[in-house]
């Protein structure tokens, strides 16, 4: 039985039922004792397993395809009228010809399957920030998923009331052929649909393709801000606690900074750091005139491999209860999870990810490179108080970073908004052994937005300078990178809990309790304002940490051009300026 009497709502999921052919549709209301009852069904037909509920209580593991373990973004598409519109680091489609090639994939798509309507929000129901979704899926997976992510149920409709404004999202499994596999973003219409995946990134519609495909032309439209960021506040000794949001490229430890743990030296004197949110952040001006912060979702969807005690223990300790586990081990002796990287002892006895029998053979890995856990956002040991805040946090700072080994310095700030958005639209990192292909590759991630952003790049871009306008009172803006290199490749920044140092310095400069120095691509920290007591890091080191190689420089003012040239002359003037005021400095 439907949940809402809203006729929106209702007309389309019965289009969307007359298509896909369901035997029966089922309204997720919420409810503990619904999500059990699909848990149990999952367990029966083998699409999860339910763990040792001693030592993992609530939890499950699940396995994908062998063919459908990432996100596919050669076949994720930006459906708008206008090609321009989408851009062109988007995969574009006119609109009506891909409704068209996926009604024929959906037609019958779920027969003798259940369709499970699934209300959901992106922030905290009822919020100024909120906005809301209903999600169709043939996955049982997905409902448990969603209900992590976000948050689902009866109150989300009733929230809703009568509006039709809300966010389409139509999944079904399908036959999970992967010629046949799309993640297509309507943005005209507030649509989604994924058809023949199962993997997480590609069918929890509400995480990237809501939160920030879509999200992002909704805030480009109504003045706000849909950003791939992380939420972190930091107390200080005095109690005061200040907020960042932060954008990387992946593989730039952006979970480990969400999630940071004090130095110990920092830790006695009385700090403490807040994770508000791990990867997205809705951005608007609030009635003081300054930016405040939200993270839209409910839980945490991260990569297994490489978290372990040391790595991120906050994001370790999360997954210990009511967590989906996908593409990971099974430890068959203990009926618990195993991936590379959680410690040194492999199990003796246990399943792959695939199921096959794996005994931590060198070559083949127990979990798969992208494995991943659904774990609520509450049980974070350092989840802040203010997470379920309506109103969000207001931010003091935005930092951008990268993968640098030579080039870009420990941290620096831009001279001003508009220089800060360049900043952002430059960033970068350098591919490493991880990553297919050569090594020391500069790929460019704008804001970390690249792959997410659900209109035109350089409007999108025109969009954060128009912004400035908006803000009374403007965060300042600065730059990361902890993987600066000596000589040999090894790292001369430690790290993890040591960047509250940086940080320390960049919230400081916000509040104009630090000093700088200015340099050719903007402000520098003074080395003694960068508190280092406990750090055996020379004077040299840290020098050559905030040094500015300005051949480096001038060769990345060449890639920046190049990039440049890709948006065929469409880049805001304001940028091109900047750029050009960046070669000046280099070459005076």
């Amino acid at each position: 039985m439907a949940l809402t009497n809203n006729q929106a709502v209702l007309r389309w999921v019965d289009e969307m039922a007359a298509l896909t052919k369901p035997q029966e549709i089922i309204w997720i209301d919420g409810s503990e004792k619904q999500l059990e009852s699909l848990r149990a069904k999952a367990c029966a037909t083998g699409e999860m397993h339910k763990l040792n509920q001693e030592r993992l209580p609530g939890c499950y593991l699940h396995r994908t395809a062998v063919n459908d373990v990432a996100r596919v973004e050669g076949r994720t598409f930006i459906c708008c009228r206008r090609q321009e519109d989408a851009g062109p680091t988007n995969n574009w489609m006119d609109p009506q010809e891909m409704y068209r090639k996926l009604y024929r994939l959906y037609d019958g798509s779920m027969n003798g399957r259940t369709m499970y309507a699934i209300p959901y929000s992106m922030g905290v129901v009822g919020s100024s920030f909120a906005k809301y979704g209903i999600e169709l899926t043939d996955s049982i997976y997905v409902v448990l998923n969603m209900a992590i992510m976000t948050r689902v149920g009866a109150k989300v409709l009733d929230a809703l009331g009568s509006s039709p404004d809300y966010v389409k999202g139509l999944h079904s499994k399908a036959t999970l052929d992967e010629k046949n596999r799309y993640i297509v973003h309507f943005p005209e219409d507030n649509t989604i649909m994924s058809v023949n995946s199962g993997y997480g990134g590609n069918v929890l519609l509400g995480k990237k393709c809501f939160a920030l495909r879509i999200a992002s032309c909704l805030g480009r439209d109504e003045g706000w801000m849909a950003e791939h960021m992380l939420i972190l506040g930091i107390e200080n000794p005095q109690g005061e606690v200040r907020y960042i949001s932060a954008a990387f490229p992946s593989a730039c430890g952006k979970t480990n900074l969400a999630m940071l743990i004090p130095p110990e030296i920092y830790r006695k004197k009385g700090w403490k750091t807040w994770c508000v949110g791990d990867d997205i952040a809705w951005i608007r001006v609030g009635k003081d005139g300054r930016l405040w912060a939200m993270n839209p979702e409910f839980g945490f969807f991260g990569v297994a491999p490489g978290t372990n005690q040391k790595s991120n223990p906050n994001a370790l300790a999360a997954t210990h209860k009511n967590t989906i586990f996908t593409n990971v081990a099974l430890d068959q002796e203990t009926n618990t999870v195993w991936w590379e990287g959680l410690n040194k002892t492999p199990p003796k006895n246990a399943l792959d990810w695939m199921g096959n029998p794996w005994s931590g053979k060198t070559g083949t890995k127990g979990a798969h490179p992208n494995s991943r856990f659904t774990a609520p956002a509450q049980n974070c040991p350092c989840i802040s108080p203010e997470f379920e805040n309506p109103m969000g946090v207001p931010l003091s700072a935005i930092v951008f970073g990268g993968r640098r080994a030579k080039t870009v310095p420990l941290v620096y700030q831009s001279r001003n908004w508009t220089h800060g958005v360049f900043m952002g639209s430059i960033m970068a990192s350098e591919t490493t052994a991880a990553a297919a292909g050569a090594v020391g590759v500069v790929r460019r991630d704008p804001m970390a937005m690249l792959p997410f952003c659900g209109y035109n790049m350089t409007d999108y871009w025109q969009h954060w300078l128009d912004m400035e306008d908006k803000i009374k009172t403007k965060p300042k803006i600065f730059n990361v990178n902890w993987f600066r290199t000596d000589d040999e490749g090894n790292f001369i920044w430690p790290g993890f809990g040591e960047n509250l140092r940086v940080l320390e310095w960049i919230i400081r400069r916000c509040f104009g309790e630090a000093d700088a120095v200015d340099s050719p691509i903007g402000y520098l920290p003074k080395p003694e304002d960068l508190h280092m007591e406990g750090l055996s890091l020379s004077k040299g080191t840290l020098s050559e940490l905030l040094s500015v190689n300005k051949p480096l420089w001038r060769e990345e003012v060449s890639g920046i051009r190049a990039f440049y040239d890709r948006f065929g002359g469409t880049v805001p003037r304001p940028l091109m300026q900047e750029l050009d005021a960046l070669e000046k400095s280099l070459n005076a």
